[in-house]
């Protein structure tokens, strides 16, 4: 069995921070009261978190097995470079995903408690497509990482469904306004994805991973990559004017300094691997982003 240090390594505890972004902008939009003692948000956490996992267990997997990571860039994938075998990645993506939906369901009972039976349901069935588009990322026939559709997906689950899943949770109610700051993590989520992809385009082409990035080609990832992290910016902006009341809410903007330098860095770029730790920034700038929105908002 592979040490805990080779699992901690594949679970890639450094996507959990974006991972959990969207869940403290939509807790903190949807409740005045201290969320840190709210059981609700903590299971919100953890059940965001076990998806992550789950995804990066199978992203692990499932570019493995296809032989796309022999040769890539950044972190080291575990099934690739044999510590971990397909078989007990396998076991432990299913294990992963049994903890998950346990979570996630004590979650939607503290939500709504016994009687309200349709968002019981309602929620369950998007902790099940959570799951499975975690999964079929890279895993399977009909991957959809392999066809350009992971910055759609990204979209949805880390922007849509997490700030307005979350708020859900709390105020049982939507709100037509929240898609600005959902659209914001959406957006810098895809803008992670899209520096993943373009530091690894030479070796998707390689093994036949048609990202959007190797669609595109170098030149127009990068203007995408501008459009991207820009219009999460103004968006974030627009919903700020719309709701303002005092100055404070604007302390945010301090996160958006890293994402300025690396719309510049990335402009300068000729050599994709480098990007490698611009993911980090990007990542962390999110995450930094999130708080600050979270606690002056």
């Amino acid at each position: 069995m592979p040490k805990l240090k080779s699992w901690v390594s594949a679970a890639r505890l450094r996507t959990l921070p974006l991972s959990i972004s969207g869940i403290i902008v939509g807790t903190s939009l949807g409740t005045e009261t201290d969320l840190w003692k709210s059981s609700v948000f903590w299971l919100a956490i953890l059940t965001t978190i076990g998806f992550q996992v789950v995804s990066n267990f199978a992203n692990d997997y499932g570019d493995g097995i296809k032989g796309t990571d022999d040769e890539r860039e950044g972190e080291q994938r575990l099934v690739a470079a044999g510590i971990i075998t397909e078989i007990q990645m396998k076991s432990m993506i299913i294990k992963t995903t049994i903890i998950t939906l346990i979570v996630a369901t004590l979650l939607i009972y503290q939500a709504f408690g016994s009687e309200d039976f349709l968002h019981s349901l309602l929620f369950f069935v998007l902790g099940i497509a959570s799951i499975i588009a975690a999964i079929k990322y890279t895993v399977g026939k009909n991957a959809y990482g392999y066809s350009g559709l992971g910055d759609l997906f990204v979209f949805l689950f880390f922007g849509l469904l997490s700030v307005l899943g979350s708020n859900y949770l709390f105020t049982h109610q939507f709100q037509w306004e929240l898609l600005l700051p959902a659209s914001t993590i959406g957006l810098l989520s895809m803008a992670v994805l899209n520096l993943n992809n373009m530091r690894d385009i030479e070796n998707d082409k390689k093994n036949n991973k048609n990202t959007l990035v190797v669609k595109l080609g170098s030149t127009k990832a990068k203007i995408y990559h501008y459009f991207l992290v820009e219009t999460a910016m103004f968006l974030v902006i627009i919903f700020t004017y719309l709701n303002y009341h005092s100055p404070k809410q604007l302390i945010y903007i301090i996160a958006f300094i890293p994402l300025l330098l690396n719309l510049l860095t990335v402009y300068k770029n000729k050599e994709p691997k480098l990007l490698d730790s611009e993911l980090k920034k990007v990542a962390f700038s999110t995450f930094g982003f999130a708080v600050l929105f979270g606690i002056f908002f």
